[in-house]
């Protein structure tokens, strides 16, 4: 896109719309289920980094394309074989600046939730100024069905949107996935529509913030310091967890039944060597 001087592999990733000082981005691999591979993401945080340079852009509206918004980190991309140390600090750090680059960015942003949201779509969603969903939307946050830690400052952002008891739900066991109503309803997002018109409630409430002057804020009154060791905490548990032979199994038999072999394989052989290599952490 001109003006922003956004590479040709992230346009590969996402498309860009600038239109009277908001930026729609929109992930664009709709039949990967805009899953949040390495390239995804490394774009749309250029694009972050662009907009925050450019004085065009006023604000941030963030979608996808397809029946999907996100169906969260791709898992399988992320492990490589690397010493065990290395790997146990390249994912904390990963994690880290992932909701970093959305702690980070200077100018509001609006997450337009066009259809299921999983995983780290739905906590980074939290750290923006404003979650508006279309009525066929879900949320889910599987944490612990995989045997792992809140991230995204989950922690303590849910229970500040929508109490301990709905946090609980979606982050315990019960594994709670509200649609965009009760998510309404809860605290989660703050606009529902209807599906054909998300993008342009989505534009009206972006250009009336760039028309007063909105800056950027967090939901909650939760201030940036405190999310970001919040999030470099729970960034450290994670990348532990991540290790663990408890999730290295079960990601490993999830991966094998929906016929992903070779990640499936991958996580399988770091579960069946993790006595040897363990005590290298």
């Amino acid at each position: 896109m001109s003006g922003l001087n956004v590479s040709k592999a992230a346009l590969k990733q996402v498309t860009l719309d600038l239109n009277e000082g908001v930026l729609t981005i929109a992930l664009n691999r709709p039949e990967k289920l805009n899953g949040w591979t390495m390239p995804m993401m490394d774009a749309f945080k250029e694009a972050f980094r662009r907009a925050n340079e450019s004085d065009d852009v006023k604000a941030i509206i963030l979608t996808g394309n397809g029946r999907y918004y996100s169906a969260g980190v791709n898992l399988g991309g992320i492990f490589k074989p690397m010493h065990p140390r290395k790997l146990r600090n390249m994912i904390e750090q990963h994690n880290k600046q992932l909701f970093d680059a959305f702690l980070t960015y200077e100018k509001p942003i609006l997450i337009a939730i066009n259809g299921p949201a999983i995983g780290a779509s739905v906590t980074s969603a939290t750290l923006c100024n404003g979650i508006i969903a279309a009525e066929s939307a879900t949320f889910s946050t599987p944490f612990a069905a995989l045997g792992i830690p809140p991230e995204g400052c989950s922690s303590i952002h849910f229970t500040r949107l929508m109490g301990e008891t709905a946090a609980q739900r979606m982050l315990g066991p019960e594994g709670w996935r509200p649609t965009a109503k009760e998510a309404l309803d809860a605290g989660l997002v703050q606009w529902v529509a209807p599906d054909d018109q998300l993008l342009e409630q989505a534009q009206t409430i972006a250009k009336e913030w760039v028309a007063k002057g909105e800056t950027r804020r967090f939901l909650g009154n939760s201030e940036l310091e405190e999310l970001k060791q919040v999030n470099a905490k729970e960034s450290a548990d994670l990348a532990n967890a991540f290790l663990s032979s408890k999730f290295l199994r079960g990601q490993g038999k999830f991966l094998w039944t929906k016929k992903k072999r070779v990640p499936a394989a991958v996580f399988l052989s770091l579960w069946i060597a993790r006595p040897l290599w363990g005590r290298l952490i």
